[in-house]
């Protein structure tokens, strides 16, 4: 099954996705999380997030980037599959391009929270879901 098959799900409006990112004790823990897929329109082929450097899923994933997804509300509560993924921490233009997606994506929501964010010195990581 290609990227595109397996990310069917998360095609048109669906606004959050459930990431399960496991502790080194094999413990899962759910987050959910805006996205954007790539390409914008249709069936993505690969879905990308951002969150801060520091929290608990990115110390998760920087030990184990092997992550399960599925398409949920803003509360977290799941509304299909479970899918297998990789995550890769993206830098430079790549990472770029996708906080473009996501931006116009989450439009005006995730640009007042950017603006927010600029007064945080927190470290944004941008990363990639690939299937």
């Amino acid at each position: 099954m290609t990227d595109s098959q397996t990310f069917a799900a998360f095609a048109g409006h669906q606004k959050y996705l459930s990431l399960e990112t496991a502790r080194k004790n094999g413990a899962a823990i759910r987050t959910p999380v805006w996205f954007a897929g790539d390409p914008p329109a249709g069936t993505p082929a690969t879905l990308y997030f951002y969150t801060i450097g520091d929290t608990g899923k990115m110390k998760r994933i920087r030990n184990n980037p092997g992550v399960r997804i599925a398409p949920c509300d803003m509360r977290g509560n799941v509304q299909g599959s479970w899918i297998d993924a990789r995550a890769e921490i993206l830098s430079g233009d790549a990472a770029k391009r996708a906080m473009k997606l996501i931006d116009r994506k989450y439009m005006p929501w995730r640009q007042l929270m950017g603006f927010f964010a600029m007064f945080s010195r927190r470290e944004r990581v941008v990363l990639a879901l690939h299937g």
